[in-house]
């Protein structure tokens, strides 16, 4: 998928998000700049909407939520983030059907 670029790092990806917290409701809704833009109904107080991203990104990919981790950018809305166990096809394909 072009604009969204997924790195395989090791055994697992990285790419990269634009967090918008405090939205109606959580889902991806579309792109920034190059990253994928996800929306979610957590306010970003306390470390919530982080949390409540890695939930999202572990249910959205099938994967255990310890998998999913920030990498960097925790205290911003543009995020790293790295997933482990998933190669980078799967994440590009499971945007694409996203967007």
């Amino acid at each position: 998928m072009t604009g969204f670029p997924v790195q395989q790092s090791g055994d697992g990806v990285i790419f990269s998000v634009r967090v918008h917290p405090g939205a109606r409701r959580n889902g991806v809704t579309g792109l920034h700049d190059e990253a994928l833009k996800i929306s979610l109904s957590t306010p970003p107080v306390d470390g919530r909407a982080n949390e409540a991203l890695v939930e999202f990104i572990a249910e959205w990919l099938h994967v255990p939520r310890s998998a999913v981790t920030i990498a960097s950018g925790e205290h911003s809305r543009s995020k790293r983030v790295r997933v482990a166990g998933i190669a980078a096809k799967a994440v590009s394909t499971a945007a694409a059907e996203l967007l």
